[in-house]
């Protein structure tokens, strides 16, 4: 039984850390501590280094003898190249599922929903969430698990940053019809114009990282907790 538990514990601060760090509100150079996390969500440190070790294998963490595991600074060569990747990979994909003739890509719509309801409600975490969900969909249909495995480690690895800033909340704006239709297209098979607007779905974010990533060179550490640690703290 506290196998079971320890197992629902690390994926649970797995989750939550990745989330921070994907969404940027732990942002490159924080610190996060074991012996802190875990007293902060009154665990043992077993689950909680194992769900940092995790974090390192995605290379969102470093760890950091004596101190804990850092927030991995990204640079410019690394992100052009995941979004380089994720091009390639996700339009493949794409091309699969449009050429499918038997496919049910029906729910694409309700996290569609999602993703539009997130917007309008500037949860950006939910907006992250519903869109990973959604992409998950579409590129799981196309029947091979390797290549979406490979594609959402690649994902990620990504850090998105300027979620409030004129810019952030614009793309987030103009991402919502894209995603309906994406879902049109895949269904409807029309295979070009699919990968057409995917690539340019993918490539809109690519400013907006290259315009954050040099605000971090030389960033200076400091120790977080996670959010839900934050509110236990408090309470």
């Amino acid at each position: 039984m506290a196998a079971v538990t320890d197992k629902n514990l690390r994926e649970q601060v797995f989750e939550q850390v990745r989330a921070e760090i994907i969404a940027g509100h732990a942002p490159p150079g924080s610190m996060y501590s074991v012996p802190s996390l875990a007293e902060s969500l009154g665990t043992s440190t077993t689950p909680v280094r194992e769900a940092l070790l995790e974090l390192v294998q995605l290379g969102l963490l470093e760890p950091h003898r004596n101190r804990g595991f850092r927030v991995t600074v990204p640079s410019v060569t690394e992100t052009q190249n995941i979004f380089d990747l994720r091009e390639v990979l996700e339009t493949h994909a794409a091309r699969v599922v449009a050429g499918m003739k038997e496919k049910d890509l029906s729910v694409l719509y309700p996290l569609a929903d999602e993703i539009a309801a997130a917007f309008e409600s500037r949860s950006f975490r939910q907006y992250l969430t519903a869109d990973r969900k959604f992409h998950h969909a579409l590129i799981s249909a196309a029947g091979n698990p390797i290549l979406t495995k490979t594609i959402f480690s690649l994902r990620d690895r990504m850090r998105f940053y300027g979620d409030t800033s004129a810019e952030g909340v614009e793309r987030q704006r103009q991402s919502v019809p894209e995603h309906y239709r994406i879902a049109e297209l895949a269904e409807a098979g029309k295979t070009e114009e699919l990968v057409a607007l995917l690539r340019d779905h993918i490539r809109s974010w690519e400013p907006l990282f290259m315009k954050a990533i040099p605000s971090f060179a030389g960033t200076r550490t400091s120790l977080v907790l996670t959010s839900a640690a934050r509110t236990r703290k408090r309470a």
